[in-house]
């Protein structure tokens, strides 16, 4: 193993010198303070939505009963829009979102919410005329779906049931536009499940700028397969029809290598009321992730990806004709990042929209005219853009979040359209984020670092400070009476040369001269990163205090470090990440103050496929593992995701075989708990199970801890906390 880098010899010399200084009292904290009574959560602020004028914002009441207009400028109330107190009506409980029509008249609330699965949901709403001080429910037909009003506010759609509808808020009629939707089968206006988990988007249709037509994809699922979950009684919430025969959950889940969707493009007519298919191509074996109108009326783009995820086209459709021609297109030697398409912003003077691309080798912003052809850099450099938030015309500068000084930390900055005169907004270490006003005359820049709680501040686009919003100086004074360290970075150097970045955790009254044992806390997915220079207080401070090391360490394929380092990983899901999590615990381990023979590992997600994997190929170097969740084996993840990284498993079987726990299960080596969630709907309780049948098979002992009707976020009344104090007591017990 190599000695570690001079740099990184500065910071843990550093990390060793500051962290006396960074104890505060004396007093202990429980986990339940943690978790449960939240002491140590951070104050935000209420969302704030910005109107139209730019110059003033409304804000939902904590109590979720009215909608107040306040003032940018001076942060003073300028009078309530919405209190449902006035409704007199016993459905109309609480809002819990809401949205403004163009001219701000009309306001939609959504009243309930009936989760289907991460985005998606059913919702009751009510249409609120400003002037008129009343409240009209959207609809009496049954819950719907991503009610959205049309740009000139007489009109909302909505899906309900797989299928779309419009309401004409001046004659009050509900027009069905779509009548073949049905569950399981076809779906109009909304995505499958994979779109939605894996393109991250929950509506699936847009209204052009005259109001005149809405687009929808349809998709039509019926040659995908299904997925069966059994759903047990449970207690909270109960489920009492389930109590004697628990029932079973189906859905469509395409698996690696599986048949997806096939996704067409359709647009309706509001005036005619006929509906026309938009040409997306003939190859059914494609994705459509994104349709957008442009700021011509009659133009739609439509984003077309091939199913390995490296060639992307953008075309403009006609809406009136449906025809199609390819006005952008990218490829990558990988994969282009889903991150990209939210970032597609259309130029208001038409011709022209900016997009986000890795051609570089970095992400940046590029300006692409699709008259000419010609795509021009916005930004450059060795750094990534990792947000957009958008373009000023009246300044011509556009906005966006880098880390541009180091891949730890982000800034905000602002740009000229031509690319010159960049210029950081943000001056603070640690990680800055910013939402902008609908002028971009002001943002509120929201700041916080390992030792500094999140800061939110009003301020002008040029950064200069109105006022603070809130500075969490409760917090700050509360910590001081507790014992906890804050997070402090280093640095160390594979045996294969590859510096990775890492933080650490210590015991509140470390020495030197004492051995600690040491859990590595990782995520490691694909363009993740643990290891940023923002403010947590959670289970790991926890632990701290308990008496163990936390380090978290971002192997190869995190992000903030460019295309070459976040998709090294690429055909090879955990090959890399687990090596590079067990150079960083023999590197720990060649500490004086780490007892090598105490060091354990676990994560959530895709970080417990990592700590598997870890505990079956790290030779004994963990004692101990904790995965929870974890995918044991990418032949059983949505196709969407694992072949963006992995290709199919027909085209790439040893990268698939290789990486898997399951192909392991006779290497391991320590002890290692398995906890899932019986209903996750993202990575099946099948990983688990499966992966549990080979250790047995292998005669390795190891523990398992199910939580009956819990999805992949394992949370609902005592079960979080259950599972974190299962987690503390199994590290307590064997490491």
């Amino acid at each position: 193993m190599k000695k570690i880098t001079s740099i990184a010899t500065l910071l843990c010399i550093l990390v060793i010198s500051t962290t006396a200084s960074a104890q505060n009292g004396t007093k202990n904290f429980t986990l339940e303070d943690v978790l449960r009574k939240g002491i140590f959560r951070a104050a935000g602020i209420q969302e704030v939505r910005s109107m139209s004028d730019g110059l003033h914002y409304t804000v939902l009441s904590d109590d979720n009963t009215n909608i107040t207009r306040y003032s940018y400028k001076t942060g003073e109330a300028v009078g309530k829009i919405v209190d449902i107190k006035d409704a007199n009506n016993d459905a109309l409980t609480m809002i819990l979102d809401y949205e403004f029509a163009e001219d701000e008249s009309l306001v939609l609330l959504q009243t309930s919410m009936e989760l289907i699965y991460r985005r998606s949901f059913k919702a009751d709403y009510y249409i609120y005329n400003v002037k008129d001080k009343t409240f009209k429910p959207l609809s009496t037909n049954g819950r719907q779906q991503l009610a959205t009003f049309s740009p000139d506010g007489k009109k909302i759609a909505f899906v309900r049931e797989n299928n779309l509808f419009i309401v004409d808020l001046e004659t009050g009629n509900e027009i069905q536009i779509t009548r073949d939707g049905k569950p399981n089968e076809i779906i109009n206006g909304a995505p499958d499940w994979v779109y939605e988990e894996e393109f991250e988007f929950n509506k699936a249709f847009t209204w052009s700028a005259d109001s005149r037509r809405l687009a929808y994809m349809k998709f039509d699922e019926r040659g995908v397969k299904m997925f069966n979950m059994t759903m047990f009684q449970g207690a909270r919430p109960s489920m009492d029809e389930n109590a004697l025969y628990p029932a079973n959950s189906q859905f469509k889940y395409p698996k690696a290598g599986e048949d997806n969707s096939i996704v067409t493009v359709h647009v309706y007519d509001v005036v005619s009321g006929n509906t026309i298919r938009a040409n997306v191509g003939h190859e059914k074996d494609q994705y459509i992730p994104r349709i957008m109108f442009t700021k011509e009326p009659e133009m739609l783009a439509v984003l077309r990806l091939n199913r390995l995820q490296n060639h992307l086209e953008v075309l403009g459709t006609n809406a009136r004709t449906g025809e199609s021609k390819v006005i952008y297109t990218e490829d990558n030697k990988f994969y282009i990042d889903e991150g990209n398409f939210d970032n597609i912003r259309f130029m208001p003077e038409g011709g022209s929209f900016v997009i986000t691309s890795e051609k570089s080798g970095w992400t940046h912003l590029y300006l692409c005219d699709y008259l000419n052809g010609a795509v021009t850099p916005i930004t450059q450099g060795e750094f990534d853009v990792t947000e957009y938030y958008g373009y000023d015309p009246s300044k011509k500068l556009h906005y966006y979040q880098a880390a541009a000084i180091n891949p730890m930390q982000r800034e905000v900055y602002s740009i000229k359209n031509d690319g010159k005169d960049a210029k950081a907004l943000t001056r603070d270490a640690g990680t800055n984020k910013a939402q902008f006003s609908s002028s971009f005359r002001y943002f509120i820049h929201t700041h916080s670092s390992v030792n500094t709680p999140p800061l939110y501040v009003l301020s002008e686009a040029n950064g200069k400070q109105i006022r603070v919003l809130e500075d969490n100086k409760k917090l700050v004074e509360g910590l001081k009476d507790y014992k906890f360290n804050y997070k402090e970075f280093f640095t160390f150097t594979t045996t294969e040369g590859v510096n990775l970045n890492a933080y650490a955790i210590y015991p509140p009254d470390f020495s030197q001269d004492k051995k600690y044992p040491v859990i590595i806390d990782q995520y490691s997915g694909p363009n993740s990163q643990n290891v940023l220079n923002k403010w947590g207080f959670d289970f790991n401070d926890y632990m701290a205090q308990e008496g163990y090391m936390i380090v978290g360490i971002d192997p190869r394929g995190t992000g903030g470090r460019g295309e070459a380092f976040r998709k090294s990983t690429y055909l090879n899901l955990g090959k890399l990440e687990t090596i590079d999590q067990i150079e960083g615990a023999k590197y720990l381990a060649s500490l004086p103050y780490v007892d090598a023979d105490r060091i354990g590992i676990w994560g959530w997600s895709y970080g417990g496929f990592i700590a598997a994997s870890a505990m079956l190929k790290g030779d004994g170097i963990f004692s101990t593992g904790v995965a929870v969740a974890p995918v044991t084996n990418w032949r059983y993840y949505d196709n969407i995701y694992t072949e963006r990284f992995m290709r199919t498993p027909q085209e790439n079987p040893k990268g698939y075989d290789d990486n898997s726990p399951l192909f392991f299960a006779d290497k391991l080596k320590g002890n290692l708990l398995l906890m899932h969630g019986t209903a996750d709907d993202n990575v099946h309780v099948q990983n688990t199970m499966e992966f549990a049948e080979r250790l047995v098979q292998a005669g390795k002992k190891f523990d398992m801890m199910l939580y009956t009707n819990r999805n992949h976020s394992i949370y609902g009344g005592n079960t979080r906390m259950h599972l974190f104090k299962e987690i503390e007591d199994y590290f307590k017990e064997k490491l």
